[in-house]
């Protein structure tokens, strides 16, 4: 592994924070007296920088030195710093994820696989297999199977257009949808469906009438352009999605505060509620992301969302105090 001349890396075979009272304090963030203590997981290629912060109930970083942590040049490289932090009410834990860019989503679908597994391989002397993880966006429930993936109730989707939140007009009065709605987009029009997994999403099957070619598609120049339009008040992540059958898809994702990623989980979900929603795929869906598979099901009888998908351990070491000072 590559890391910046600052940077001190080292093996560990346990992922837990220093403790605190040997670490200099600045209100609630930690100034780097002595090394950091971090794990690298990954979910799919979507890769995440793991921290133990239970013992304080605010993060250790701020957002600009999470970001400096996820530059790929500079620092350990990821697509967002994930905080363990004390449990709230009747939960387990709390997670709190800052993106690449600084900007903190309420939720990721994989980041709560890689924390779930994350937590189960520090806490060896524990003998649960499941959590309840208290989020920005509700309760989440990632369970271990002996297979070694990790399923997670995603809880229900959102699909009011203004709990998403998306300025579109609702396309289906009884709950707010915003189904298969018309948006103009690099000189195309696009069918949109909405939906929040606890953060927003936008995805699309449809461009100009014709079903969506992903091998076509240029993510960099119109990612951003979803990202940041003006239909999407709190900024979207937005899925295009090409259908192989009723029950496999393919699905690329541009991600808000993070763009072109290899996995979105809470997008694959988003990606199964609006194909169901449209009619186009089944409640049961293989979705294909460039770093591999998911599988997603939206279920009839308690309208959760369960996802099921990899979490694994890529490699632990110690950040040099003066890094992020």
């Amino acid at each position: 592994m590559s890391f910046s001349a600052r940077t001190a890396a080292t093996q560990l075979s346990s992922s837990r924070m220093p403790a605190q009272n040997n670490n200099r304090q600045k209100g609630n963030v930690r100034c780097q007296a002595t090394p950091l203590r971090f794990a690298k997981y990954q979910g799919l290629g979507n890769d995440f920088i793991l921290i133990d912060n239970r013992h304080q109930a605010s993060p250790v970083l701020t957002p600009e030195q999470a970001a400096r942590m996820c530059d790929r040049n500079f620092g350990i490289g990821g697509d967002g710093v994930i905080f363990a932090l004390p449990p709230v009410g009747d939960t387990d834990l709390t997670m709190r994820i800052y993106n690449s860019d600084g900007s903190e989503p309420e939720m990721c679908g994989n980041g709560i696989r890689c924390l779930a597994r994350f937590v189960a391989d520090i806490d060896t002397a524990a003998d649960s297999t499941q959590y309840k993880i208290h989020t920005l966006a509700g309760l989440i429930q990632p369970a271990m199977r002996p297979d070694g993936q990790v399923r997670v109730d995603m809880g229900e989707p959102i699909l009011s257009a203004a709990q998403v939140p998306t300025t579109l007009q609702s396309t289906r009065a009884e709950d707010g949808a915003v189904i298969a709605q018309k948006l103009d987009v690099a000189g195309k029009t696009w069918l949109m469906t909405c939906v929040s997994m606890g953060n927003p999403h936008a995805v699309t099957y449809t461009a100009d009438e014709v079903p969506i070619d992903l091998d076509s598609l240029d993510l960099s120049t119109i990612g951003p352009l979803f990202e940041n339009n003006a239909a999407f008040p709190a900024k979207t992540n937005t899925e295009f999605v090409q259908i192989l059958s009723p029950s496999h898809v393919r699905m690329i994702v541009w991600e808000r505060g993070a763009g072109r990623t290899l996995a979105c989980g809470t997008g694959a979900c988003a990606t199964v509620v609006a194909g169901v929603l449209e009619g186009k795929v089944e409640r049961t869906c293989r979705v294909d992301l460039p770093g591999g598979p998911l599988l997603i099901e939206w279920n009839e009888q308690d309208n959760r969302i369960y996802m099921t998908g990899p979490a694994e351990r890529v490699f632990g070491g110690d950040l040099a105090g003066s890094y992020l000072e």
